[in-house]
């Protein structure tokens, strides 16, 4: 089965390529990098330079679609925010226009998304069919799914991966928040109340596995650990899982000040649950943050 990952180069889509190569599949990345594709991802992944490289004789049986400019990083401008929305919006665009043009089109679109879609919400569950509350991040994901799901029109299954906060090796949240937890300087951002929605990273190459395999998947699915903690516990078992103190929260004052608009990304708050997951028989290898925390770090 051939697969085409765009943004495979990244801290899931690295390890995803990896994955699926192993199984067997055949697999081919987006990259702006094409030489730097085998070093990431590993031997025998192919390499896509640009989407215009695509033709109407390229077969695909699985597009999973994860390419996005980080959000997480500098300041959100108005010319930021529209690199944000570019970066994922923009191409699935492109990559919609892609498949319409292949006469032979693929099976599955797995497109990106994420728990942002659900806007900042307290203590509120949150399941797949939970209203949003409207901000950037929303307003983000939202037309992110939409354009999306234009690729049903084409008789195409779509399903869409709201991700939570990812944890590995090598990326994600963690690799922001170990150095100065390793220098004992760690603790709860603002009051520390605000939920955070996490998933380990093997649990969301299992997801996407089995969007691969079980044709009855289909529309939006929660990629979160059933188990969501504040911040206040995350960070506590942080420092225990590093055996530091946790003892220098940090202003939520302080945190908009630097951050701006961003810092919605670490006050804002999702409860998140994987409803439709659960439902569908997914089994999640790791459901509570002490042994995915445990696991990451090596027992360290």
């Amino acid at each position: 089965m051939k697969v085409l990952i765009t943004g495979g180069t990244g801290f899931i889509g690295s390890a995803l390529a990896r994955s699926l190569a192993e199984q067997g599949f055949e697999v081919t990345v987006l990259s702006r990098s094409p030489g730097s594709v085998e070093k990431i991802c590993g031997q025998g992944i192919y390499a896509l330079g640009n989407l215009d490289q695509l033709g109407p004789e390229d077969t695909y049986q699985v597009i999973i679609n994860l390419a996005g400019a980080p959000v997480f990083g500098p300041r959100w401008s108005d010319a930021r925010k529209q690199v944000i929305r570019e970066s994922r919006i923009g191409l699935t665009e492109q990559l919609i226009a892609c498949i319409a043009r292949m006469t032979v089109k693929p099976d599955l679109l797995i497109s990106g998304s994420a728990i942002g879609y659900y806007g900042n919400q307290g203590d509120i569950v949150l399941t797949e069919q939970s209203a949003p509350r409207n901000d950037f991040s929303h307003q983000l994901c939202a037309d992110w799914e939409d354009a999306a799901k234009n690729a049903e029109q084409f008789g195409i299954r779509v399903c869409l991966i709201r991700t939570g906060l990812v944890l590995g090796e090598g990326g994600g949240i963690l690799q922001r928040m170990l150095l100065p937890f390793r220098l004992s300087l760690g603790g709860r951002l603002g009051n520390g109340r605000q939920w955070m929605s996490w998933i380990h990273r093997q649990d969301w190459i299992a997801i996407a596995q089995k969007m691969i395999a079980d044709a009855s998947m289909q529309g939006a699915y929660n990629a979160t650990a059933p188990n969501p903690v504040t911040n206040h516990k995350f960070t506590r078992m942080l420092a225990q899982c590093l055996k530091r103190p946790a003892l220098f929260p940090v202003p939520a004052s302080l945190l908009k000040l630097l951050l701006g608009e961003m810092s919605e990304l670490v006050l804002g708050s999702q409860r998140v649950l994987p409803e439709r997951l659960l439902e569908q028989g997914f089994r999640f290898k790791y459901t509570d943050l002490s042994s995915a925390l445990n696991q990451v770090l090596g027992g360290r």
